[in-house]
């Protein structure tokens, strides 16, 4: 089942957020800056600093939390054109490779929709390649490669 986050599912997504630095981030990218930047996003959910944002959690019939998606409004580079965006995908390790990455995307995509939305984008380190298949899957299509150089 996916459902809205309420007040009670801070922890879980919190502590959930520490595996977004385990997948493929490039070696310049610190595991510390990249939970610390997408922890504080959530907080700022939980606070009510995210207008327009949802954050949708996964769980079983048990009621046991499985992952969660942070959707936000954004708006395209060329057409200005507003869109949804997935700001943050995890999954607990103990449902990982059961669909539930997938059951987000899905909901993320009728939240898009029932926004009147065209499109739904996402980010994914380039070297995350399990993400990056199962987003293939889902008929999601690469659109820009972001270079960067150290100084």
């Amino acid at each position: 089942m996916i459902r809205p986050a309420r007040p009670d599912d801070r922890a879980f997504v919190i502590a959930t957020a520490q595996r977004l630095a385990a997948f493929g981030p490039p070696s310049w990218r610190t595991p510390a800056e990249i939970v610390g930047a997408e922890a504080q996003t959530l907080r700022g959910f939980f606070d009510g600093l995210a207008e327009h944002s949802a954050l949708l959690v996964a769980e079983s019939d048990d009621g046991d939390r499985q992952g969660f998606v942070y959707l936000e409004p954004t708006h395209d580079y060329f057409t200005r054109e507003e869109h949804g965006h997935v700001g943050i995908l995890a999954v607990a390790e103990r449902a990982g490779g059961q669909g539930v990455g997938g059951a987000l995307l899905r909901a993320s995509e009728e939240w898009a929709r029932q926004r009147g939305y065209r499109r739904l984008t996402l980010n994914v380190f380039a070297g995350n390649r399990d993400a990056r298949a199962v987003y293939e899957h889902l008929g999601f299509t690469p659109e820009t490669l972001r270079y960067i150089k150290l100084l």
